[in-house]
């Protein structure tokens, strides 16, 4: 217990001499300081919650309005509803500084109401979902209707720079579809999977469902959506992700991978130093809300409520349910290596530590090869990594005081986690396994060098390679991967010298890492981290993850082909799944809603009547090769719709899950919402956005592209697909599935969505081929029929 005594900063006991008072001048002075940092936040806070809560109007434009008020009531001029006299009225006199008084108070009056006026006219603006629908083909025309609501949102929206928050009170809420239109769109995406037979009878349930309970349902459901932010956020957190009792490991938690074509260090020390600079400057941005806010087009505002918890936040277990933690302040970081422990201080003389003196510290701690695990520490993660309901009561008995308490706290405050794992992180285009094993490094690593409780865990190769595994309850991929994006292009303005250290001399020596202690010596304590380890191990070992590197093409055929490269390669994984299947199956597709407040995502179903007839049309070959690209464009543009559509707040899941979970409130039971709730998504997708912010130069950076991240698959006899569209002639697959199902295999579906890229781009060439035969045969016959 010697270092819980040393960790004692002031102290003081009486003796027969008097008082006896000590005290830790240094630890004081932390104390000191991190108060200090700590109200300044707050005070910035302050300021930009005001900045925020008048926005689009400017701060400084009450000022203006009050010296207006001021001119015009010492000129005797009325001020509008002659406010400066009604106030003059309630207020103790009518002297020179009273009347100044009035003057301002008439003059915030008719401020606070420019304000609200402009606020709640881009609210309604925001509201305009037409913009979505218009075609964006070369040579289509925008409606009027959309140039002059495009030319009012930027008139309110951009003349003020707004901060990251600033538009939170103007998104409007999501929009509550009726039940008619739900279930009409639900009908139409499970008709390709259902005979004539199973349909009618879905197409029953259905009806006597929207006939009879749902009217009911949908009457709570109305009252949320007018009483709330949003009627399905809260609910998808708590129900989805917080009572979800089983492991966050592979079946929750996410990961990202490198930019691999570029590796600026094989320094471990000095990327991880860079990398945590990076990730607190940002954590700054965020704090002072200087980041900019994401705009769709460079015009329409997306919800940046998610960034609120990136950084100081913790899933912590429950017996029921789980919560989301989130510390305001936070002045370390901790560092697990070789499965110890260690805090480390990222603030000194009031300043975040640079890349050169976060090197030293990291540097000490890649010393201590020598050092041991504690009894219990080495598997201490695997807590994280298993059954929640038991990490929870193992939390509330081991944990609940001592130095257990300590060490955890200082765990689950911290900004986040780095991992300095001992294997590198290797890519090697002949040689696709690495990448592969790169993957699965970074979505369970060895199932006890991840604190999978954490907001995110950045994990370091021991040759500088990088990737991070993310805790999916706080926020969405989206969010991660615009973080991931701004680490990338940061580190092309970080520079290392010529033995891969960063550039910068060390101002002072900063502080030393401490070692976290443990006692885990409890028998309970040890039986209970080797059943999360041994489940841990089972649960890894069953991933199936391949990672396609598709160089052939990328969105520039796409675009050739006049078709979303989303829409493209949802067909193309259609196409592949019934090869590999044999049949069509229920397919998600993760799309945002983040064009209203507190919006998260919501379910696009690619799996349609028109992508059915195509694949069927591909596998025919008494199909022409003009009716498939028809069937094509129809199935893509039905795609589209469906896409605008899920963003538009018209999807179909969101709206049934909330229902569903009114239904287990009131204790009615609905055979149809049982069904399709209990329906498996044997083919989860989900695209990772790429350009979401303006730094993002691939012209002037070509190596940062971006490869992407994965998820595990959620069902047992599917496939999780996650892609990225990296550039004009790359696209990255994570294809992970479970190696105990028989029908299943990640590399024999690479294969399929290879064949079927292949397919499509030959489809399209032999379609341009025929349309040059064709122009070149009438050109002929006209010639003829001239002479």
């Amino acid at each position: 217990m010697a270092e819980a005594h040393s960790a004692v900063a002031f102290s003081f006991s009486i003796t027969h001499e008097g008082w006896d008072i000590n005290y830790d001048r240094e630890v004081l002075d932390l104390v000191w300081q991190s108060g200090v940092r700590s109200w300044k936040k707050r005070l910035a806070r302050f300021r930009t919650g005001v900045r925020n809560g008048v926005y689009p109007a400017h701060l400084q434009s009450l000022w203006l309005v009050i010296a207006i008020a001021i001119g015009l009531h010492f000129t005797h001029r009325h001020v509008p509803f002659d406010l400066v006299n009604k106030w003059l009225t309630v207020l103790p006199g009518d002297s020179l500084q009273w009347q100044l008084t009035a003057c301002s108070l008439a003059g915030l009056v008719v401020w606070l109401s420019i304000c609200y006026t402009m606020r709640y006219s881009l609210k309604l603006l925001l509201m305009y979902k037409g913009w979505m629908y218009e075609k964006r083909a070369p040579g289509s025309k925008v409606a009027l209707k959309t140039r002059l609501w495009g030319l009012c949102v930027k008139i309110l929206a951009t003349w003020n720079k707004p901060g990251l928050y600033s538009f939170q009170g103007s998104l409007p809420r999501l929009p509550l579809p009726s039940v008619q239109e739900t279930m009409s769109r639900y009908l139409r995406t499970v008709r390709p999977l259902l005979d004539d037979s199973n349909y009618q009878r879905m197409e029953r349930l259905a009806n006597e469902f929207q006939k009879g309970i749902a009217t009911k349902l949908q009457r709570y459901l109305v009252l949320k959506s007018w009483w709330s932010t949003n009627y399905v956020s809260d609910w998808w957190e708590e129900y989805v992700y917080l009572r979800g009792r089983g492991a966050l490991m592979v079946n929750s938690n996410f990961y990202g991978i490198d930019a691999i074509f570029m590796h600026p260090t094989k320094v471990q020390s000095a990327r991880a130093a860079s990398v945590v600079n990076l990730l607190l400057q940002f954590r700054r941005t965020v704090e002072r809300q200087e980041l900019e806010p994401i705009l769709v087009q460079g015009l329409v505002p997306l919800c940046s409520w998610q960034y609120e918890r990136i950084f100081n936040t913790v899933r912590a277990p429950g017996i029921e349910s789980d919560k989301i933690i989130h510390y305001q302040d936070s002045n370390h970081i901790v560092v697990l290596y070789r499965a110890c422990y260690y805090k480390v201080i990222i603030y000194h003389n009031g300043r975040l530590l640079r890349p050169c003196e976060l090197q030293i510290q990291i540097e000490h701690i890649l010393q201590q090869r020598e050092e041991k695990p504690q009894p219990g520490e080495e598997l201490l993660a695997s807590l994280t990594a298993g059954d929640r309901t038991k990490w929870a009561q193992i939390r509330q008995t081991v944990f609940a005081k001592g130095v257990n308490r300590t060490s955890l706290h200082t765990v689950e405050s911290a900004a986040f986690v780095l991992s300095l794992d001992e294997k590198p992180f290797e890519f090697d285009l002949a040689h696709p396994e690495k990448l592969d094993q790169f993957g699965r490094y970074l979505l369970h690593g060895n199932g006890h060098d991840r604190w999978f409780d954490k907001s995110f865990t950045v994990c370091v190769g021991s040759n500088g390679r990088i990737g991070f595994n993310a805790e999916h309850t706080w926020a969405d991929a989206a969010v991660m991967s615009h973080i991931w994006e701004m680490l990338i292009m940061g580190e092309t303005e970080q520079r290392y010298d010529e033995n891969g250290n960063p550039v910068g001399i060390p101002e002072f020596e900063p502080p030393t890492p401490k070692r976290l202690t443990w006692d885990l010596n409890d028998k309970v304590a040890l039986d209970a981290i080797d059943e999360a380890h041994l489940a841990a191990q089972k649960l890894l070992n069953d991933v199936d993850l391949r990672i396609l590197v598709h160089d052939a093409y990328g969105k520039g055929l796409m675009k050739t082909c006049r078709l979303s490269p989303d829409a493209f390669i949802q067909m193309a994984l259609q196409l592949a799944y019934y090869r590999d299947a044999g049949k069509f199956s229920l397919t998600y597709e993760a799309s945002m809603t983040r064009l209203f407040r507190e919006g998260r995502t919501e379910t696009v179903r690619p799996c349609t009547i028109e992508s059915a007839a195509w694949v069927k049309a591909m596998l025919n070959e008494s199909v022409s090769v003009e009716e498939r690209v028809r069937l094509l464009n129809a199935a893509c543009e039905r795609h589209q719709l469906g896409y605008q559509d899920a963003m538009c707040g018209k999807g179909i899941d969101r709206h049934l899950f909330c229902l569903y979970v009114v239904s287990k409130y009131l204790e009615i039971d609905s055979p149809f919402l049982q069904e399709v709730l209990s329906e498996p998504w044997r083919l989860s997708t989900s695209q990772t956005p790429h350009g979401q912010t303006s730094k993002m130069d691939l012209k002037k950076h070509p190596n940062c592209i971006s490869a992407g991240g994965g998820f595990g698959p959620v069902a047992d006899d599917g496939y999780g697909v996650s892609y990225i569209v990296a550039g004009e002639d790359l696209i990255f697959f994570h294809i992970s599935s479970k190696k105990s199902c028989g029908t299943t295999s990640s590399e024999r579906f690479a294969q399929a969505i290879c064949r079927a890229l292949a397919d499509m781009k030959h489809l399209f060439e032999e379609y341009r081929s025929l349309q040059k035969k064709g122009i070149s045969n009438g050109a002929k016959s006209d010639k003829l029929s001239s002479k």
